[in-house]
């Protein structure tokens, strides 16, 4: 056992090894169907000839937390490891096309089903790219997967990449400027380093958004180009890259998955689907959710004590994890833990069947009721509803949330409710307190001189100083005739915001921010109808959210039953 990996095992409260003296086999060279070689690490514990072996796709290289964690130290619980780099990064030959990793998965499980020390069974783990590796390959895989662990990813990044309709530029310019920075010379490394956020937050600024990874990264990226002109949801590139039509075959063959999520991650929602598909299709997966952000290191090492536990419980104890499964959480089939230190549940599903809806309507008063908004207007005279000015050449801006890198999670809300261009509307003191868990839906109505816009909701925590801090939220792209507008010439517009699982304490109260967008998490919306990488004409987008009996803007919902 290295000094690193103690005290890494120390810090994700694992059990002592069972294996502490591993061989590591460096750049063993596996060749692809068009001649293309992927270089991999290969994790040998001692004593350890032949067994399962879990495999690692990674495009993050294979030294420093790939390989202690997802290596080193998976291998000390007496398993064989395969850390890859994936085609195109590190020095597998190639070029890197992002998510586009179902053919060499393929041949990778192909070459390792072919070596005498592997017995036939696979395991696989990883988060984020590490595990939409791991849905490209399953298919291919067949019934010699028998366990997957896969930390905050999702079977597609398509969605991801276009939250609600709009591009999720800050994740997707923060990831392209990363990977440049990581395949370039020490040189340039060591300089794009030290410039740091300035540079990305100027190009996150730049106009039109074509220009971004020449401004982030000093020239232009292929896939970031790509990602702007492949929007479309029938997309032949993304149907490429979308391994969901997978899900279900993963239950066929009765491959163990586990899940591990977070209410502020950006592959939630759609992590969230996946689980829902493994459902339908007769698996019971393990789902495990608390309050994350993507990547956070609590988050990492839930996710791993539970892969590890169901490593042991998948290749029959034989290759076991030296105690691991007593570590982990109660074995419900989901176990989720709150924000707002509301203590974690353990669930028999998810959505939580015994979850209810409660509706909290929007007031003219900025109050946020229970009760639907009175019908005070007589026929044919409109009452006022509360003016949202957007302004695409001073976006509103993010305030925490699911990003990627940066500020994200729950942050203090002051500086953004005091905006102008922020409607704020806050329910009354909690008698008791209410926990919300499972889905989150908005209907806002409003009326709007321009058809393309964004609408973004987002629901807050006060607490008894006044303090707001953000719990979920979520946006969605209004384009002309859709949604349609009613008779009278209102929009409502359904925003989907983050499922969540929070505590909101006696005393405290709900608060709903409405406004025009959250810039530079989503793509400021520029007014037009101009494609998505092109625009360069600005146009301001004021809007009035409506609230009265005839157009009740309001947001719902799923809370526990009270006990």
């Amino acid at each position: 056992m290295s000094l690193v990996t103690g005290i890494l095992r120390r810090a994700l409260r694992l059990p002592a090894p069972r294996t502490p003296r591993v061989a590591v086999d460096r750049d063993v060279a596996v060749p692809m169907p068009d001649g293309a070689v992927l270089r991999h690490d290969l994790y040998r514990p001692s004593g350890v000839h032949r067994g399962p072996v879990v495999l690692v796709r990674s495009p993050y290289g294979r030294a420093g937390w790939a390989g202690a964690v997802f290596g080193r130290l998976v291998a000390e619980r007496g398993l064989q490891v395969v850390v890859q780099s994936v085609r195109g990064t590190a020095d597998s030959q190639g070029e890197l096309s992002p998510f586009d990793e179902a053919e060499d998965g393929a041949a990778t499980v192909a070459w390792l089903l072919d070596q005498p020390w592997c017995d036939g069974r696979l395991g696989t783990l990883g988060p984020s790219y590490l595990g939409l590796t791991q849905w490209a390959l399953a298919p291919a895989a067949g019934r010699s997967l028998r366990v997957m662990g896969t930390l905050v990813t999702a079977s597609s990044f398509r969605d991801q990449t276009y939250a609600g309709g709009a591009f999720s530029l800050d994740n997707a310019l923060s990831w392209t400027s990363m990977m440049r920075t990581m395949a370039a010379s020490p040189l340039a490394r060591a300089t794009r380093l030290l410039r740091g956020r300035r540079t990305l937050t100027a190009a996150l600024d730049a106009l039109p958004l074509r220009s971004g990874d020449r401004r982030a990264t000093g020239g232009e990226v292929d896939w970031y180009q790509h990602w702007l002109e492949e929007s479309a949801p029938d997309s032949a590139y993304w149907a490429r890259r979308d391994y969901t039509g997978g899900v279900a075959e993963v239950a066929r063959a009765d491959v163990a998955v586990t899940m591990l999520g977070g209410w502020q991650d950006i592959f939630l929602p759609w992590q969230l689907a996946d689980h829902a598909a493994l459902r339908a299709a007769g698996a019971r997966p393990r789902l495990v959710v608390g309050p994350w952000v993507h990547t956070s290191g609590p988050g990492m090492a839930a996710g791993l004590r539970e892969a590890l536990a169901a490593f042991e419980r998948a290749f029959d104890g034989t290759h076991g994890s030296g105690g691991v499964a007593a570590a982990t959480t109660e074995e419900a089939p989901v176990a989720v833990t709150l924000s707002g230190d509301g203590g974690t549940r353990h669930l028999t599903d998810w959505p939580p069947p015994s979850a209810s809806q409660r509706t909290w309507y929007l007031r003219a008063d900025k109050s946020l009721s229970v009760q639907p908004p009175p019908d005070r207007t007589a026929v044919g005279v409109r009452w006022p509803g509360t003016l949202v000015d957007y302004d695409p050449a001073d976006p509103t801006p993010a305030v925490g949330g699911p990003i990627l890198t940066g500020k994200s999670g729950p942050r203090d809300q002051a500086g953004l409710e005091a905006r102008p261009d922020v409607a704020v509307f806050t329910s009354d003191v909690l008698s008791e307190d209410l926990v919300a868990l499972g889905p989150v839906t908005a209907t806002v109505h409003l009326r709007a001189a321009t058809e393309h816009l964004d609408v973004f909701v987002r629901v807050c925590d006060v607490d008894p100083r006044g303090r707001s801090v953000n719990v979920t939220d979520g946006l969605v792209r209004l384009a002309p005739g859709a949604p349609a507008a009613a008779p009278d010439g209102t929009r409502a517009a359904t925003v989907e915001l983050w499922p969540t699982g929070h505590r909101f304490a006696a005393g405290h109260r709900l608060r709903l921010q409405v406004s025009g967008g959250a810039h530079p998490r989503y793509a400021r919306h520029p007014g037009t109808g101009d494609p998505l990488g092109e625009a360069t004409t600005l146009v301001r987008q004021p809007r009035e959210v409506l609230h009265d009996a005839a157009h009740p803007t309001a947001v719902t919902l799923a809370v526990e039953p009270r006990h």
